[in-house]
């Protein structure tokens, strides 16, 4: 009788615990990885500053693109799973419309998703609740064409980022994975042949690895500017501001879509159990390059506590003229506070997913272009395939690390991106309303 005897999983460091990483350690441990580590330059987990633990996210299928449409279709199936505990909320994603939104309408409908098509004012306005627009607590969208393609896609809705990104963190820890916090990584560490074995970090501690992925975030160009990412990983800023409901203000608008406005990438979300309504403009944002350096990086509460969560003023006046054409109520009143949320952009929007050119040691996970998060429960899988060898040609190609740029893919109203004016930021006095 023959035998065969299955070769011994490679042992894996995987450098941030953020969605990139956490998803790649959990798909690792569903495939029989033992020897996964991951470590965080943060010195409490889930990272206060990461966009990945942010409050809440939108999770949507609502893509141009068909490949994109397709995972996350995947994703949202995963996300109503026990696994997540119900910190996924499936209130339907309002999309208002551009050309854009006509291309994902026909590719959520070409896969399935439960959509509507909304050809008048009045069928957006009946997508929330009556007391709303009774009320004229609700906006008129009478500035919408018509003849744009707006839609409400039921299958999707958003998710308590953070508490998502704890969860994942508990369940590979319990599994086996060892998650390291206070852990930040100066340098790769090679062999004779240039390829990497494992890491150094700043506490003087090494890992041995058969394999290294990184997956920092907006932290990648800058923690390793060896690697020449420019223009691979862009750091840029993204301004949200948030507003704090009464509990019988919550109530009104707590069974509201998420609205997603592609002509000005607005987007406001339904309240969280905490009665916050969070809302954001999804466009090119902000690049800061401290002094003494070349790269963008991120300026964060953690880098900068006293301004690290303020965003422009100009931008937070525009936040409010936006809230205004959805909720004119909401707009009246304080902000409860802002937030600068820092993505990693690729030029053409797609993630870098793959090894580094000429190390097959080193393996990139990152470039989430603003639309990482809702694919958390999947994203990881598509990093195990690069790990083994077994991604799909087709997706190797279009995420591959060396790849030639597309331009942007126009999910965004922009894709040029200014930079952070620290003298421009907003202060405190800044979120009360001016009439």
């Amino acid at each position: 009788m023959s035998s065969s005897i299955s070769s011994p999983k490679p042992v894996v460091v995987i450098i941030g615990a953020g969605a990139f990483g956490l998803s790649t350690a959990y798909h690792l441990l569903e495939r029989g990885y033992t020897g996964v580590t991951v470590l965080d330059r943060a010195e409490h987990l889930p990272a206060v500053d990461a966009a990945s633990t942010d409050m809440n996210k939108v999770v949507r299928s609502c893509y141009g693109d068909p490949e994109y449409t397709r995972l996350a279709r995947q994703a949202i199936e995963e996300w109503r799973k026990d696994m997540w505990q119900n910190c996924y909320h499936e209130c339907g994603v309002l999309n208002l419309g551009d050309a854009y939104t006509e291309q994902s309408f026909n590719n959520d409908l070409n896969d399935g998703a439960k959509v509507e098509r909304l050809d008048s004012p009045a069928s957006i306005r009946a997508q929330f609740p009556s007391d709303l627009h009774n009320s004229g607590r609700l906006g008129t969208f009478t500035s919408l064409d018509i003849s744009s393609t707006s839609y409400i896609n039921h299958d999707g809705g958003w998710a308590e980022a953070e508490r998502a990104v704890g969860l994942l963190m508990e369940h590979v820890k319990k599994r086996g994975v060892k998650v390291l916090p206070n852990k930040t990584v100066q340098d790769l560490v090679k062999d004779e042949y240039g390829q990497t074995k494992g890491v150094r970090c700043a506490d003087g501690s090494e890992y041995d690895a058969n394999v290294v992925v990184l997956a920092l975030g907006s932290w990648t160009a800058g923690a390793f500017p060896s690697l020449k990412l420019t223009g691979k990983c862009l750091a840029t800023g993204q301004s949200i501001a948030m507003i704090q409901l009464t509990p019988e203000e919550a109530e009104e608008y707590c069974k509201t879509p998420v609205v997603l406005d592609f002509r000005t990438g607005f987007y406001v979300f339904p309240p969280t159990h905490r009665n916050v309504v969070k809302f954001a403009i999804h466009a090119g944002g902000y690049t800061y390059t401290a002094p003494g350096s070349t790269l963008s990086t991120p300026r964060t509460i953690v880098s900068d506590p006293e301004s690290g969560m303020w965003i422009p003023r100009s931008i937070l006046k525009e936040l409010r003229v936006q809230l205004r054409s959805v909720y004119p109520a909401l707009a009246e009143k304080p902000f409860s506070g802002t937030r600068m949320c820092w993505y990693t952009d690729s030029p053409d929007g797609d993630w870098v997913i793959g090894r580094y050119p000429g190390d097959s040691g080193l393996v990139l996970a990152t470039s989430g272009s603003g639309h990482a998060f809702k694919f958390l429960p999947i994203l990881g899988k598509l990093v195990a395939d690069v790990i083994e060898d077994k991604l799909d040609p087709k997706l190797a190609a279009r995420f591959a690390v060396d790849r030639e740029m597309k331009p942007p893919n126009g999910e965004r109203t922009s894709v040029v991106s200014q930079e952070l004016n620290i003298n421009e930021l907003c202060g405190p006095e800044d979120l009360i309303p001016t009439f």
